[in-house]
């Protein structure tokens, strides 16, 4: 464990990785049926805002859609990255 995953036990702070997982985890624990197309569009804004903090990603370029597979509610993004953020 680092210093900073250590230090954030401690207070109780989530990482923003950590964040966005519990939310996609919701998400793919959501009713299985069919989502308005605003639901999607806040997952895809809150999932960029995460992303963003680690790579630059092509908002114009990135979708998000979900759908059915073998009775599971799956949900695809694909974003187009333009580049790592080494800084992060």
């Amino acid at each position: 464990m680092n210093l900073k995953a250590f230090l954030n036990a401690l207070t109780g702070k989530q990482e923003s990785k950590d964040i966005a997982k519990e939310r996609l985890r919701l998400v793919l624990v959501h009713d299985r049926a069919t989502v308005s197309p605003e639901f999607l569009d806040k997952i895809k804004e809150e999932m960029i805002a995460v992303i963003s903090k680690y790579l630059e990603i092509d908002e114009n370029n990135t979708e998000v859609n979900m759908h059915k597979s073998d009775g599971t509610a799956v949900l695809e993004a694909n974003l187009a990255v333009k580049a790592i953020r080494r800084n992060a």
